[in-house]
């Protein structure tokens, strides 16, 4: 699937996105219909991760970085 939703929490609120994989450790992040920035996932280091374009703070790049990774694991059950 190329393109799925993924709900973080950041300083006590939840926030939702779409998610469009592009490849390649990929992934535009969309707020409704808006997109707010794009992220490429360092498969190397989980801790990792090149932006641009991003209209995030930190803790919420990394809440949604979290997210990718673990809906991105071989072990998901959710794909």
């Amino acid at each position: 699937m190329n393109q799925f939703r993924i709900e973080v929490a950041s300083n006590g609120q939840e926030h939702t996105y779409n998610i469009t994989r592009l490849g390649n450790h990929v992934f535009d992040i969309y707020q409704d219909e808006d997109k707010i920035g794009t992220i490429e996932l360092d498969d190397q280091n989980h801790e990792h991760c090149l932006t641009s374009d991003c209209e995030l703070d930190l803790p919420l790049l990394n809440a949604i970085r979290e997210a990718i990774h673990a809906h991105e694991s071989p072990d998901s059950a959710i794909k």
